[in-house]
């Protein structure tokens, strides 16, 4: 009895041993499916070096990437005027990270950088297409 013990949780833990390597592989998986985001070091280096379709279509994406950032500001201000808080922090100070002109500001400010970036993004994805070899 005690060696079918014994054996029970030896086959436990390699039961558990397999589900953490295969969620550890799907998490991986999933976080190389998602395209990375550009740090602002790869940002400027990319801009100085972009020669490659990929390389402008990077940089094409970050103003997606700024657009859904400064829609994130917008909920986070919607969701802090619904919470009975709010005012109280706001008359010690109405930019506060926990109130809704803090989110404001923030959306209003990564907007702009997303519509400059798109601006920026259009002329990059010229160079893509002018980067990319001729095809017929």
């Amino acid at each position: 009895m005690l060696t079918s013990i014994s054996r029970n949780s030896s086959w436990t833990s390699v039961a558990l041993i397999a589900i953490a390597a295969a969620l550890l592989v799907t998490v991986q998986d999933a976080s190389a499916a998602q395209p990375k985001h550009l740090s602002k070091k790869e940002v400027v280096a990319l801009i100085t070096t972009a020669k490659s379709p990929e390389d402008h279509l990077r940089l094409a994406r970050e103003a997606d990437r700024l657009e859904v950032e400064a829609k994130d500001h917008d909920e986070l201000a919607a969701a802090y005027r619904k919470s009975s808080t709010w005012q109280a922090s706001a008359a010690k100070g109405p930019m506060r990270p926990d109130t809704p002109a803090h989110c404001e500001y923030f959306a209003k400010s990564v907007r702009e950088a997303a519509n400059a970036a798109r601006e920026m993004a259009a002329e990059h994805e010229q160079m893509a297409k002018d980067a990319a070899p001729n095809r017929k």
